[in-house]
């Protein structure tokens, strides 16, 4: 038996697994696996890392999934492309734009995509649908809300509507003005308990709020409340569960609640699990459970989580806005001192960079204050991030922001996050 059968052997069943959920019919879905099958035969020879052999068939297995899709759409005059639905979902990221409502529609028959296309992409009013597919405005209304229907269901996030006002605390509708000064002083090391993206100290009886804030509008998009509700195990380590109550600014009855597992030791901190609601199903995805965990909750070698312990490593190295990284997996350090003044109040920090460590084309900025606490987090896009989505780079959406170099290439300031503790 050569390599490749060896490896195909050991995960044949996941990739099936993963293709025939996302099929329509069994007799689609083996067509799709012959292609994923034949193409990563062909492949092989270019994979470097055999180790990777899971994710990489997955990631062909994915690829396929949406050409066939595609071919679909065609057919029923649903360009794909304009799918993409800009969602903000959990990760260890804390936000990360997805294309979720994509993926929704991806799992729907085709005459529910077509009506939910034409409905809300082409907001086409329900008349101009009935004459499109020659059919009466009485069946347009009943297939819509069949499609709305089954695409709720679907959605893998639970949405509510808030019977009170969401506690948004005392957050600020705009983020106050701020100030950030290098100082010529060493960095100091910190304790960082903080889950990385998502602010709160996973520890029992912890809670906080925190905004995300557009930039240069400073307006507030989106509101998390956050709290520690437990003590929680996973596979037999323990950690804490976490809930988090996401509201959008622009509609405040609109509300996203989450819930993940994490755990917090003397040296790191990492997610353990988080569950998603498939419709009326509650489906926990833990670490174990490779491919669907790793990419949005994973960091470090085996999912040892961040470093709680932080001291600059110099694998990042920053004069004003020039950036140098290494060549490196993880690429997470202190760069420097700074004074940061926000709100009328100065605080003493550490920046902590993120480059491209979860996201490819996005750095981020960190800073933290002696207690090991977010004081502010900035989001930096790469140049030509997403361009297929937002059809043009950055620098000219954003022409105003600030600019980051890292080795060379041009990062342009998105948004802000501050948390309750500052305020």
């Amino acid at each position: 038996m050569d390599e490749f059968e060896k490896l195909l052997g050991t995960e044949h069943v996941s990739v099936e697994r993963f293709v025939r959920f996302r099929m329509p019919s069994k007799e689609d879905a083996d067509d799709v696996l012959q292609e994923v099958f034949l193409t990563a035969y062909r492949k092989f020879p270019q994979l470097k890392e055999k180790s990777s052999f899971k994710a990489w068939i997955i990631s062909i297995a994915r690829n396929k999934c949406n050409d066939y899709f595609r071919k679909k759409a065609n057919q029923y005059e649903i360009p794909i492309d304009e799918l993409s639905g800009s969602e903000l979902s959990d990760s260890r990221y804390g936000v990360s734009v997805v294309n979720v409502v994509r993926e929704t529609l991806d799992l729907l028959e085709d005459k529910d995509k077509q009506i939910l296309y034409l409905s809300f992409w082409k907001e086409m009013p329900q008349s101009e649908i009935a004459k499109r597919l020659n059919i009466p405005v009485g069946t347009v209304k009943s297939r819509l809300h069949t499609a709305k229907r089954n695409f709720k269901n679907k959605y893998p996030y639970r949405t509510e509507v808030s019977k009170g006002e969401i506690n948004m605390k005392k957050l600020p509708e705009l983020i106050p003005e701020y100030k950030i000064e290098a100082r010529t002083d060493a960095p100091f090391a910190v304790k960082w308990e903080e889950l990385m993206g998502w602010f709160l100290v996973p520890k029992p009886g912890e809670k906080l709020s925190w905004g995300m804030y557009d930039i240069p509008s400073r307006k507030c998009s989106h509101i998390y409340d956050m709290q520690v509700t437990g003590k929680a195990k996973v596979h037999g380590i323990e950690g804490v569960e976490l809930t988090a109550r996401e509201a959008s600014c622009s509609d405040k009855n609109n509300v996203i609640e989450r819930t993940f597992v994490a755990q917090l030791t003397d040296t790191h901190c990492r997610y353990l699990a988080t569950v998603r609601n498939d419709g009326d199903i509650r489906n926990y995805i833990t670490f174990l459970d490779g491919d669907e965990f790793l990419p949005n909750w994973g960091f470090g070698e085996d999912n040892c989580g961040n470093e709680t312990n932080l001291a600059s490593k110099g694998d990042i190295k920053r004069v004003g806005s020039v950036v140098t990284a290494a060549e490196k997996d993880f690429l997470l350090d202190i760069v420097g001192r700074y004074t940061v003044t926000i709100g009328g109040k100065s605080y003493d920090t550490v920046c902590v960079m993120d480059v491209e460590t979860y996201n490819c084309g996005v750095v981020s900025e960190q800073f933290l204050d002696k207690n090991g606490r977010t004081i502010l987090w900035r989001r930096f896009n790469r140049d030509d991030w997403a361009i297929d989505r937002y059809k043009a780079p950055w620098s000219e959406q954003l022409p105003e922001n600030d600019r980051l170099t890292v080795n060379g290439t041009t990062y342009v300031h998105w948004y802000d996050c501050i948390t309750d503790y500052i305020l």
